[in-house]
């Protein structure tokens, strides 16, 4: 039974990321759901959902290899942040982080459900190309703050990411997924070698879900084409309400 959840969470998580993000809102509280330890559970989502990461980025090669080159540098930030959230992550008391982990899914759910209105505000702000080097500082202060977060749980960093494209000036959606999927590597990957290093992972399930996301992101492009990315994140948004519900109960 435990296995049937993972798998079925897994592959909804990456159909849902290759659509429109948030799919550690179904699997991390999948994982929870079964009984796995909070902490280990958080740290073996990072390392599982990691390759959907990859080959999202690899669906956007061509777009990513005509972006500005300072914004490669974005992944020094994503690197650093990453492993400093991953820290502290295996530095929270596991008590502390049953209690606030209700309160990060309904942190990211709130996000994901604000998604199109945070881009379109961010987009009316954007001073980049008239404060270039304010724009650069900006971008990569935030990027380092989104990296600590996605290092420590991630749910709604590609959301954030997203957004702060549009704020220095990005308008290519598939440019800024690309450069998205990049910087999720840096931060997922460092987090994930330190989470393995340091016995973090619970690897049988990791394996699993690993197969089963990467499954579902190549189905989320079909999917995405009949039910709409707005259906998707209703679905997501509200399921994200509901585990948010369940754990405070569970409390």
């Amino acid at each position: 039974m435990s296995d049937a959840v993972i798998l079925v969470a897994a592959l909804a998580a990456g159909a849902i990321n290759s659509i429109a993000g948030g799919g550690t809102l179904l699997s991390f509280p999948a994982l929870v759901w079964i009984g796995r330890p909070s902490i280990m559970a958080n740290a073996t989502n990072a390392v599982a959902l990691w390759p959907g990461s990859l080959a999202g980025m690899l669906g956007f090669r061509r777009e990513l290899a005509n972006v500005p080159r300072w914004l490669l540098w974005l992944t020094v930030p994503s690197l650093v942040g990453g492993i400093a959230g991953a820290l502290l992550l295996l530095r929270t008391p596991e008590k502390l982080f049953d209690a606030i982990v209700p309160w990060l899914i309904l942190s990211a759910t709130l996000l994901l459900g604000a998604q199109e209105l945070i881009a379109r505000r961010l987009r009316i702000l954007a001073v980049s190309h008239e404060r270039p080097t304010t724009g650069r500082l900006l971008a990569f202060s935030f990027q380092l703050v989104v990296a600590v977060y996605g290092g420590y749980f991630g749910a709604g960093m590609g959301i954030l990411m997203l957004a702060a494209l549009g704020l220095i000036g990005l308008t290519d959606l598939h440019q800024m997924n690309g450069l998205k999927n990049l910087l999720a590597i840096c931060i997922n990957g460092v987090a994930a070698v330190y989470f393995a290093i340091s016995g973090a992972v619970l690897w049988r399930d990791a394996l699993l879900m690993s197969v089963a996301a990467i499954a579902g992101g190549f189905l989320g492009a079909r999917v995405a084409r009949r039910l709409g990315r707005r259906f998707v994140r209703a679905a997501v948004v509200t399921i994200g309400l509901v585990m948010t519900v369940v754990l405070f109960v569970k409390r």
